[in-house]
């Protein structure tokens, strides 16, 4: 039996990889296990280490890594410790991360020096501000690729990485995405007491290279959602620096009856909230891969999310109040928008496991090699 090892450390990341989990949890093949730490045990952002708790996963494992307000490199450096002690013990045949934040950073950095096979969920992709530096650190010290479409395929060829490693599987979230089974927008709103009939979702994170302007863009984009008279259900930002400027401007509507605003949603909840929303506003990246899907209409703000996907649906704008104001009162004015699948059918998690059941994903190389795009040779008979 394989032991496969998930480190989660956000609701997002954990969400994307929750089929990949159910899949190896329910094949008698593999032991799987997830490593909660990160926002998931943060009090402020909604103790979420509850929701993978109730997903019923049997082997669980909890570790703080940071207290609230601690940097980045220092979360980075405690992840790294922790989870070189626990793989010690565990000893996994393989660990899978996801994304460009900073526990994947540390899974995979443990991983690749502790010569286990690292896989990268959802590598190649474009990250604005820190991110993208994280996302392709973590596809360059990870084994396998399962990426979202053959465009991030090749970004990751142009990274010097094996075809062989890179499988094309989607996003494993549109697996629950196009689920029947998501719970009925009836059910949400009462459980969460939302009592809008129209509504927008927001969802704002700190981009750290920004750091001088965050609060003053917060407050531009909490004055254009005040001056529009619409309904908004608000999400919390991640945890990254500048998290707190963003909750001190939105302050400002915590007791506005037009507003409803949550440290985190249980994601399938979230879905259902967004198939139903009128638009999505940020810069999430859920504005620019999950909103599109639906076919919904979003204003992605500012750089975080730059140059990540196009779509017609995906509305893009700068800070200022104006602007975003705006684009917001444009959106009923819109045709309807069909869904995109760029990003796959709901196919993700059967696609996963034929590739772990294969023999020859087992006997990877892992003391990689750089695979040139263009022969050196060519180059130099050029110059």
């Amino acid at each position: 039996m394989k032991k496969i090892l998930f480190l989660t450390g956000t609701r997002a990341d954990f969400g994307k990889m929750k089929p990949l989990m159910r899949a190896v949890d329910s094949d008698p093949t593999f032991e799987c296990t997830v490593f909660v730490t990160g926002m998931h045990m943060l009090k402020q952002y909604g103790l979420t280490v509850n929701e993978v708790c109730k997903a019923g996963f049997k082997k669980i494992f909890m570790y703080m890594n940071q207290v609230q307000g601690e940097r980045m490199d220092v979360v980075l450096a405690n992840t790294i410790i922790g989870f070189s002690r626990y793989i010690n013990e565990y000893q996994p045949d393989m660990v899978v991360v996801h994304g460009d934040r900073v526990e994947t950073l540390a899974g995979a950095i443990v991983g690749a020096m502790n010569n286990i096979l690292v896989a990268h969920i959802e590598g190649g992709e474009l990250s604005g501000t820190i991110d993208g530096l994280i996302r392709h650190s973590v596809s360059k010290l990870s084994h396998l690729h399962f990426v979202s479409n053959n465009e991030a395929a090749y970004r990751l060829r142009q990274l010097g990485e094996d075809t062989d490693t890179i499988h094309v599987i989607g996003s494993p979230d549109v697996d629950i995405m196009l689920s029947e089974n998501l719970p009925s927008i009836t059910e949400v709103k009462r459980y969460y007491e939302i009592d809008f009939d129209r509504y927008y979702i927001v969802t704002f994170h700190p981009v750290t290279t920004e750091i001088e302007s965050i609060y003053e863009n917060t407050c531009n984009l909490v004055n254009a959602l005040v001056e529009s008279g619409k309904n908004y259900v608000i999400i919390y930002p991640n945890n990254d620096i500048g998290s707190d400027e963003i909750l001190r401007a939105y302050k400002r509507v915590k007791n506005n009856k037009r507003f409803r605003i949550f440290p985190s949603l249980r994601f399938e909840y979230f879905l259902t909230l967004l198939k139903h929303a009128k638009c999505m506003i940020g810069n999430s990246s859920a504005v620019v891969r999950e909103a599109p899907i639906y076919g919904i209409y979003s204003i992605n703000i500012g750089t975080r999310q730059q140059n990540r996907f196009s779509y017609k649906s995906i509305l893009n704008v700068g800070y200022r109040k104006s602007e975003i104001l705006d684009t917001i009162n444009s959106i009923d004015c819109l045709p309807i928008c069909e869904p995109c699948f760029e990003f796959g059918r709901g196919e993700s998690a059967h696609k996963f496991i034929d590739v772990l059941k294969g023999d020859k994903i087992w006997r990877t190389n892992k003391q990689k090699q750089f695979i040139d795009v263009i022969k050196l040779k060519t180059l130099s008979s050029s110059v």
